[in-house]
């Protein structure tokens, strides 16, 4: 990673290209982002975010902290540092848990994304929880004058910035949006949740949310999530922060997720890098992109079959006996993280899934590697925390299970190698005409796991079958490996008009 490092400036500036090749946009870091099971118990009962907040920053803390774990760098929207609690705990805490948060801003592990603000400081143009926001500025004020905190944006001249902004975010969240008539609704409807009596409702519906991106884009305004929350999602009347979601709102629930959702992977595409989708929200697969892969991965996109189908094969590992791992990683400190990426034990484990990720064709010699520094990386965060707070450290069982998932067209492979069993399951229910996208993606988890312990999940590579023999062979190997199940159902999923030019950038 490389970038301006200007005078006496406690900031390097970075664009898109000076990232590190493993960055990801954590989703579960966002402000909105709540759990698709929680987001309809809100709605069902009237709660706000305030309302279940120790709830959800248990789940978002421990996403926080996996992102952390098993990822170089983050980056992070500025307003999610001090709009998210989750994050904002340890800058208004202080101590070592602010410290921990300024040697990972140092350290490039946690990268502020900028929209139109030339510092991280800048007040943005949204409502903020003032009381963090502070906590933010004494944070970085408070910063050894050797340390620099890494700040990105789309370009640091604010014309360019304002351009480049408006056509990689905010024109194609709008683009996506209007798309989602032209999508399979009853599918879509599927992977939302909506029952089968309910779909012609819901198209109904999704139709509304599109005819008012139109017209906001006919009028040359911004089409924003913020926009479409107040219209279809929030209660009336109330500040979009208190997260408070209406019922008397038809499909409120199944508008939420597919917003976050967009604005999430629209952000990550116009980075150049893979969204971490965290667990119980709803997947990529579901917006239909069966044409697309990643933006700037052409180089390393898997288009043979027969190497494809090898991800399905089943993995030969050492049984793994006698481990623990943190019952809920998010009781560890931000100061026990910090330690443990200083490990080399952690060090070892990036290496090898870098290796992985630079090499997917390679992925049989390389992720066994990946695994057994997993593993080893695990008995780690016990260390660790152990050190730091006694043998009090609550631990499970550890049976780690390795899982690939194959997403290609609409059709999703899963294989499952762990307790000395196997397995691999296919819906292809979705499965489309012509040529095919999507990407594989490892997982690396406990048999039994708890939603709050250690777990890994990452796409690591880009696919592509671009004609129907192609797909035909594919199928066939994949339906040639031992222990095959499929079924035809579908798979799970928990505008060009120009805006008028000015540097100023619409709140994303």
């Amino acid at each position: 990673m490389s970038g301006d490092q200007t005078g006496g400036e406690r900031l390097t500036r970075i664009r898109p290209e000076n990232l590190d090749p493993g960055a990801v946009v954590a989703q579960s870091l966002d402000n909105q982002w709540v759990g698709a099971d929680l987001t309809r118990r809100m709605i069902a009962k009237g709660k706000s975010l305030s309302d279940v907040q120790d709830q959800r920053n248990d789940q978002v803390r421990a996403e926080y902290f996996r992102s952390l774990i098993n990822t170089r760098q983050i980056v992070v929207n500025r307003v999610f540092f001090y709009n998210n609690p989750a994050i904002s705990r340890d800058l208004s805490e202080g101590g070592e848990a602010r410290r921990a948060h300024q040697k990972l801003l140092a350290d490039g592990a946690l990268v502020p994304f900028l929209l139109g603000e030339r510092e991280p400081t800048d007040r943005p143009r949204m409502d903020v929880d003032e009381a963090a926001f502070d906590a933010w500025r004494d944070t970085l004020a408070e910063m050894p004058a050797t340390e620099r905190v890494t700040c990105l944006r789309m370009s640091w001249n604010d014309q360019e910035n304002a351009r480049d902004a408006k056509s990689a975010l905010i024109n194609p969240f709008a683009a996506r949006v209007q798309g989602l008539t032209a999508k399979d609704i009853p599918l879509l409807a599927s992977q939302v949740g909506v029952p089968d009596d309910r779909i012609t409702e819901f198209a109904e519906k999704i139709g509304e949310v599109v005819d008012h991106s139109n017209h906001q884009r006919i009028r040359d305004a911004a089409v924003t999530r913020n926009l479409l929350y107040q219209k279809f999602v929030c209660v009336d009347g109330t500040p979009i922060t208190e997260g408070r979601y209406d019922r008397g709102k038809p499909f409120a629930a199944e508008i939420k997720q597919l917003l976050d959702l967009v604005y999430n992977v629209n952000l990550a595409d116009a980075l150049g890098m893979y969204p971490l989708t965290p667990t119980g929200s709803l997947r990529r697969v579901a917006l239909q992109e069966w044409r697309d892969v990643r933006a700037g991965s052409a180089d390393g996109i898997i288009r043979d079959p027969e190497q494809l189908v090898k991800f399905l094969q089943r993995q030969a590992f050492s049984t793994v006996q006698d481990r623990l791992t943190p019952s809920a990683i998010d009781t560890l400190g931000l100061e026990d993280i910090w330690r443990l990426r200083q490990s080399g034990a952690w060090h070892r484990y990036m290496e090898a899934f870098t290796s992985l990720t630079g090499d997917p064709a390679a992925f049989h010699e390389n992720v066994g590697d990946v695994f057994d520094r997993y593993v080893r990386l695990n008995s780690e965060i016990i260390e660790v925390a152990g050190a730091a707070r006694g043998p009090a450290v609550e631990a499970n069982n550890w049976s780690p299970v390795v899982e690939v998932v194959l997403t290609i067209g609409g059709a999703v492979f899963t294989a499952v190698t762990g307790d000395e069993g196997w397995a691999v399951a296919a819906s292809v229910g979705a499965a489309t005409m012509g040529s095919r996208g999507g990407s594989v993606q490892l997982v690396l988890r406990n048999r039994v796991a708890g939603k709050r312990e250690q777990k890994f999940a990452r796409e690591i590579a880009s696919v592509r079958l671009d004609t129907e023999r192609e797909w035909a062979q594919f199928h066939e190997l994949a339906r040639r490996l031992p222990g095959y199940t499929e079924h035809g159902g579908s798979p799970s999923a928990t505008s060009s008009t120009t805006i008028q030019e000015t540097d100023e950038v619409p709140e994303y």
